[in-house]
């Protein structure tokens, strides 16, 4: 009888701490959705430069990159701008910055989410995107699922199709930034060959 209840116990303690789990993610997901959050360890893949005498023309690269990427008439891929922040606290004191945000669809690859930023440092310009691994809410509750493996974590838990998208989508969108900056430092009558294309992270796409 002891042990029964004890089991009772037990199974209904691991419910109770696994709803806990959930309620946090769902506050912890929604106050970033809600106030637009971008943590850096949620950061996998990256790369930037750094134009001299740019100043001013950020919006400029920005709309380039969203034109070239739509000229690319690629399909599932959501493309919007949205005012970013590292942080609540620093979103709520007004520290954010406008961020071109590149999302593909499908439950798999949705998670990982491209930011790209353009602002003036000096007199220059400084150019840069982050590709971030970042789960919504209805994943966030299936991964607390034992056994369950529809919550990608690493480069590995992609099937081969999988990789593929995932890498052609994030070369896509890197590449339409470069020509972007190409574009840019042509009008600055500047030498894009020495742009450095190679990106940092687990991809290493250029």
């Amino acid at each position: 009888m002891i042990f029964v209840l004890l089991s009772l116990l037990s199974w209904h303690l691991l419910w109770g701490l696994a709803f806990l789990g959930f309620l946090l993610m769902v506050v912890a997901f929604g106050g970033s959705l809600y106030f637009g959050v971008v943590r850096v360890e949620e950061v996998v893949e990256s790369w930037c430069i750094l134009i001299e005498g740019g100043r001013g023309m950020g919006g400029e690269v920005l709309n380039d990159v969203l034109d070239f990427l739509r000229a690319t008439e690629v399909q599932n891929v959501f493309i919007e701008k949205r005012m970013m922040a590292p942080g609540v606290v620093k979103r709520i004191l007004g520290e954010e910055r406008e961020f071109l945000v590149v999302k593909p669809a499908g439950l798999r690859l949705a998670s990982y989410q491209i930011f790209l930023n353009a602002r003036d440092y000096g007199r220059n310009l400084h150019v840069s995107w982050y590709l971030t691994y970042r789960i919504g809410l209805l994943k966030a509750f299936l991964s607390l699922i034992p056994g369950l493996s529809l919550i990608p974590k690493l480069l590995r838990d992609l099937d081969l199709f999988e990789q593929q998208d995932l890498i052609a989508y994030v070369t896509n969108t890197h590449h339409c930034a470069l020509k972007a900056v190409e574009k840019l430092m042509l009008k600055l009558s500047q030498d894009p060959s020495k742009i450095d294309r190679r990106t940092r992270g687990f991809l290493g796409v250029s």
